[in-house]
């Protein structure tokens, strides 16, 4: 029987499999959790538990572009998915994800959380969305409201930003909420025009990988879930350096570049990531995508 350690178990039956399905697997959706990112889990469900206080505690989860905010958010949002009511009307939903929208404005803001819970956005005024918005809140028992690409208020004037910070300090104080935000570096800035806010999104930051014993840790998680039957030695210095070289050291470049490079073996009937897989799988750096 040949040896697969290299390769976490439940995976053994798809190396048999046609090449199809190896690649279809490969561009799934997979978590794979590292110490930062278990540590920001952790204070998103800390959140979650609080006790109602008048000033709820919130949070900013920041990071560079493709380097994980999403996938951290959406992880989040899949450990507490929302659960029926049988006693009531509406669902129980502790903690529902929106994304902000891609200009500040109040109206689209609570307008976006009516459309995340599958209500109707009142066609009046203001007042009557961000009063629905609330109420539907309040009904499903909403205790962590999750903004991603929250930086998107740098895209209006001034006045635009306040309102729209107004909105999200409104729902946290009227509803005793936490909010947790996800954005790029700009996120602190906008959100220090407004005092009581950035006292209480205290900034969590997903820092850029190096060579360190956590990125050989990443690395073997890759390498334990990807259906090739040769191990590949990822860690090894010499493909680590390349990776993180050519990654510029975002995990989602990171992860794009070991399934292009993975697909690339297996279409050449290889059975393992080498340096000729990541020279030649048609990864292009984002350094060099900004330039061409």
């Amino acid at each position: 029987m040949s040896d697969y350690s290299h390769l976490m178990e439940g995976l053994w039956p798809l190396l048999d499999k046609p090449i199809e399905k190896k690649i279809h697997y490969i561009l799934s959706d997979r978590w794979i959790g590292y110490s930062r990112a278990n540590e920001i889990l952790q204070k998103m469900d800390d959140l979650l538990t609080h006790p109602k206080i008048d000033r709820m505690p919130s949070m900013m989860v920041i990071g560079a572009t493709n380097n994980g905010k999403t996938q951290l958010l959406n992880r989040f949002l899949k450990n507490h998915p929302p659960s029926r009511n049988y006693g009531g009307e509406k669902i129980i939903a502790p903690v529902i994800g929106i994304e902000a929208p891609p200009g500040p404005s109040d109206s689209a803001f609570y307008g976006a959380i009516l459309k995340r819970l599958y209500e109707r956005v009142p066609k009046s005024s203001g007042d009557d969305i961000r009063d629905k918005a609330c109420e539907v809140l309040e009904k499903v028992q909403t205790r962590v409201l999750v903004i991603d690409e929250l930086h998107n208020i740098l895209a209006g004037s001034s006045k635009k930003q306040q309102l729209m910070l107004n909105a999200i300090k409104y729902v946290s104080n009227t509803l005793n909420m936490s909010i947790v935000g996800g954005g790029i570096e700009s996120l602190i800035n906008a959100v220090s025009v407004d005092s009581q806010l950035q006292n209480r999104l205290k900034p969590q930051r997903l820092p850029l990988w190096r060579d360190d014993e956590e990125f050989e840790s990443l690395l073997e998680s890759y390498e334990f879930i990807l259906p090739l039957k040769e191990p590949s030695n990822l860690t090894s210095t010499r493909l680590a350096n390349k990776i993180l070289a050519m990654s510029e050291g975002t995990i989602g470049e990171i992860s794009a570049l070991i399934n292009e490079a993975a697909i690339y073996a297996l279409k050449k009937g290889d059975e393992r990531i080498n340096v000729d897989a990541l020279n030649n799988c048609g990864f292009v750096s984002p350094s060099d995508r900004r330039t061409r």
